[in-house]
């Protein structure tokens, strides 16, 4: 069984212990949760797509 560890969310910046990884970042679960049901229009979409933007570029540095 697996143990869960603390990691720190790329968009909110606090260390949650659940949510998801993707590549080497985090995003916890309420993040993820609002980024789900955020509509394009509104303006806290494009802050999650600035955060999120993250992963791509540490990733191809």
């Amino acid at each position: 069984m697996d143990e869960l560890t603390e990691s720190t969310c790329i968009i909110c910046g606090e260390p949650k212990m659940e949510g998801i990884h993707i590549v080497s970042e985090f995003i916890c679960d309420a993040c993820e949760a609002e980024m789900v049901h955020t509509d394009v229009q509104e303006e806290k979409y494009h802050f999650f797509i600035h955060r999120m933007k993250q992963i791509w570029v540490e990733k191809n540095v």
